[in-house]
């Protein structure tokens, strides 16, 4: 059983940053293929990253690519996800999930966090 807890969603202004935290318990987060999903309002879920069991491998969703990073820490059980120039476009619930083994290209999971609430102000 993994337990996921997102942290530092929040408002932000056009343009600007936020970092996401998503902390796991258990003692096998080095085997999780994390991923961030984000789901807007009237909008189906969304993938939008994912990381490697070793962080070395990352995936990204081209809406994403070169504005937002995922990153992890398995000393610390927890996975970041660093947005920068934030578009109103990326207002949206950002939930992490935890797929055992999975594939980076992938987008199941076997366990998902309550998510935080990322808005953008135009």
């Amino acid at each position: 059983q993994v337990r996921l807890v997102e942290s530092g969603g929040g408002l932000v202004q056009a343009g600007g940053s936020l970092r996401l935290s998503c902390a796991a318990s258990g003692r096998t987060f080095s085997t999780y293929t994390m991923r961030w999903f984000r789901q807007a309002p009237g909008k189906e879920r969304e993938f939008v990253a994912a990381i490697g069991w070793s962080g070395g491998s990352t995936y990204y969703a081209d809406s994403v690519k070169g504005r937002f990073t995922i990153s992890r820490d398995n000393a610390k059980n927890t996975v970041y996800f660093i947005m920068n120039s934030l578009t109103p476009e990326d207002t949206a619930v950002y939930y992490c999930a935890a797929d055992y083994h999975g594939a980076l290209g992938g987008y199941a999971y076997d366990y998902r966090g309550q998510g935080t609430q990322v808005t953008v102000s135009s």
